[in-house]
């Protein structure tokens, strides 16, 4: 492959739903541009973007892909960096990397299924991350899509930057071309994505005046002297025409419509064609970061010309072919053997060969220039998000935004002893998904995988099978119930063993009474008079509770919100120990506490819900269902709402899958601990006994 210089890159994200199109139109691509010979198919698994066995079993796409193209375009030759990704939004931390790097954006809509959910958060992407970019509309050879209600709903949708430059042509109802709104000029297939020049039908021609008519119109906006022109009637050159768009599609007020169909890879020269001529190069943005040396923030262009530095957008960690780090060069230019200074953690990486990924295919170049697309093998501690330059120069690039697991759920190992490879395999699963965790919960004794979704764990656990050769096992987690109690209470402890020589003896009197803060598990205090328990055991008896409050009497959770005080007590000059006065202390705890109406407490969580509006009523009485209360609503000014609750955290299990199921999958939510409150009777009672159940299963 050759090298291409700045201007001569385009580094395009391929987004939409699910099953939208997306791998099959950068096949046709591919196809179209000679890559391939033969087009790959989805289902057969041999698509050059879904090489993972998992992508090949469950015909999807579950990680991005890189795949480069050579295109001979307008000006020259150009390489466009394609990062085709999944659309199923358990897999959204894989969209989140390739926005970071990505300087346009390809949306794909299939005509049939109309403008779907994916469709709509991959606008939402674009428009925070102020992304140029086309919709291509597929399945255009279905005889039930249709081109017109598409547009009239996009346009509803996403207002008037909408710009339909293609309208489908068919004869005997099947798709045959389509009519080039821009040129006013008739297109018809040959083979793929080959076509000749033919007339315009003339059942065509009322729709093609409205496209045009609103073509002209944003032309007409992008200066005064052509808003003039247009109100007298004048009418516009070719090439006032396609630089006003390109203008106007760069700064993100005009979305082209473009339209094909994947499977027949017809279409895809076009969309060739438009990447070209209307996306831009990564010259017409800067590169943000921080001066590490100085402090200083850090702006530049990409430029070849000056110090290396380049930020790790993906890690991709494969047991056969090894590990590769995917960059984008920002400054400078990346060569093989360069030492290079990781910034981040302060350590160098020596830069072995550089390579360009096409899906699972190494092509090894003899270098990378700033902007460009690539991967290098084998770096020792670098990760995803991290920055790579030269140490005299040392730039700090902000890492990917990667949207927070909030779905977890316990796994526990199949086979006794495969604790340390699962862990292992898990390290290298986390290294390739910025959105899955793996937590350690002490307290309930287990280990918790965080994911976005139930699907992406699924898979995590297919993954961990067929690549490493361990099976795990997901069950739904046990949540960090407390205890504590609601009345005072005094009572004693008195602990006395009588053995050969040496007794133990330790007598002590105490008050229990709630403290009023369930942050705190005890406050220890003593009103000892007349020294009826000598000082030098007051230490002995708080460390009783200490031990004591780890786990409560009830169900065996920690006691919080304890207050503890020595009242009295009595010892023996020969017998009195430390140890004894500890399990005095143990023994008035434990009759004290069952008597003080002791309840147990529920983690709560602060919830934040964002729906569309036509959605608030439903997601706030599922809130209700869950034992949640909603504390009010805000608009967010785009037409959604953010609903915020506090619902009980055993109550959140399974929470992504219900809301995605009552929302069509637009519905977003996030939570963090708050903290707690007493649990319900029913609740309580649930719990005890489940505990007890438990424990008695684990003594046996």
């Amino acid at each position: 492959m050759n090298v291409y210089s700045t201007k001569q890159i385009r580094n395009v994200a391929m987004l939409g739903h699910g099953g939208a199109g997306k791998t099959t139109l950068v096949e046709a691509m591919a196809l179209v541009t000679g890559i391939t010979k033969r087009m790959g198919n989805v289902v057969d698994g041999t698509t050059i973007s879904d090489y993972d066995k998992e992508e090949i079993k469950r015909q999807f796409s579950i990680s991005t892909s890189l795949v480069p193209i050579e295109y001979k375009g307008e000006n020259g030759p150009i390489k466009i960096n394609i990062l085709d990704t999944p659309g199923y939004f358990d897999f959204v931390g894989e969209v989140e990397e390739a926005i970071s790097v990505a300087d346009a954006a390809v949306i794909v809509i299939n005509c049939k299924a109309g403008i779907e959910v994916g469709a709509e958060k991959a606008w939402e992407l674009c428009e925070k991350y102020n992304l140029p970019r086309i919709i291509f509309v597929t399945n255009m050879d279905d005889d039930h899509a249709s081109y017109r209600d598409l547009i009239l709903k996009l346009e509803t949708r996403f207002g008037r930057k909408i710009a339909p430059f293609h309208m489908p042509i068919r004869e005997n109802e099947k798709f045959v071309g389509f009519v080039n709104v821009v040129k006013m000029a008739g297109r018809k297939f040959t083979t793929l994505s080959d076509y000749e020049e033919c007339p315009i039908p003339d059942y065509c021609e009322k729709n093609l005046t409205i496209y045009r008519e609103a073509l002209m119109e944003a032309v007409a906006e992008t200066n005064e002297e052509f808003m003039e022109r247009y109100f007298s009637g004048e009418e516009f050159t070719y090439q006032e025409i396609s630089s006003a768009l390109r203008e106007n599609v760069l700064s993100g007020s005009i979305v082209p419509v473009m339209l094909g169909s994947g499977i027949n890879a017809q279409g895809a020269k076009m969309l060739l064609q438009a990447i070209d001529k209307y996306l831009p190069s990564p010259d017409h943005f800067e590169c943000i970061g921080v001066d590490v040396s100085t402090g200083e923030r850090f702006v530049a262009k990409y430029n070849d010309d000056v110090s290396l530095s380049m930020r790790v957008f993906k890690t991709i960690v494969d047991p056969f072919i090894g590990k590769y780090s995917l960059v984008k060069v920002c400054t400078g230019t990346l060569k093989p053997d360069m030492a290079s200074y990781n910034v981040g953690k302060e350590t160098e990486e020596k830069i072995g060969k550089v390579y360009t990924l096409r899906g699972k295919e190494q092509i090894e170049l003899p270098e990378l220039k700033a902007g460009d697309i690539g991967a290098v093998a084998k770096l020792n501690v670098t990760q995803t998000g991290d920055t790579l330059a030269v140490r005299t120069a040392p730039i700090l690039y902000h890492k990917p935004e990667i949207s927070t697991p909030y779905t977890y759920m316990r796994y526990t190992t199949k086979t006794k002893g495969d604790d340390d490879k699962v862990a292992s395999a898990l390290a290298k699963l986390m290294d390739e998904d910025q959105t899955l965790k793996m937590v350690g919960d002490k307290e309930n004794r287990q280990t918790l995988l965080y994911g976005i979704g139930d699907q992406q764990l699924e898979v995590v656990v297919s993954k961990l099978q067929s690549r490493y050769k361990v099976d795990i096992e997901l069950s739904k987690p046990r949540f960090a119930f407390r205890e504590t109690i609601r009345k005072k209470v005094e009572a004693q402890g008195k602990y006395k063993k009588q053995t050969g020589g040496h007794g133990q003896y330790g007598d002590v009197k105490m008050s229990f009474e709630p403290s009023g803060d369930l942050e705190t598990p005890y406050v220890f205090e003593e009103q000892v008079f007349g020294g009826a328990v000598p000082r030098n055991y007051f230490p002995a008896v708080e460390k009783g509770i200490q031990e004591c409050v780890l786990k409560g009497p009830l169900a065996g959770y920690p006691v919080v919100g304890l207050k503890t005080v020595l009242l009295d007590g009595s010892y023996h000059p020969v017998d009195s120990s430390e140890m004894a006065f500890k399990m005095a202390a143990s023994l008035a705890f434990k009759k004290a506490f069952m008597e003080a109406n002791p309840v147990l407490l529920e983690p709560i969580a602060s919830v934040k819900v964002t729906v569309p509006d036509k959605f608030t009523g439903d997601i706030m009485g599922d809130l209700n269902r869950r034992r949640g209360r909603v504390l009010g609503m805000n608009s967010d000014h785009h037409g959604k709402q953010i609903i915020e609750a506090d619902v009980p955290m055993s109550e959140m299990f399974g929470y992504n899958t219900d809301l995605r199921s009552m929302t069509g999958g637009i519905g977003v939510f996030e939570y963090e601990f708050s903290r707690y409150e007493q649990a319900p009777g029913d609740i309580q009672k649930k719990e005890v006994e489940a505990r007890a159940a438990s424990l008695e299963d684990a003594d046996n």
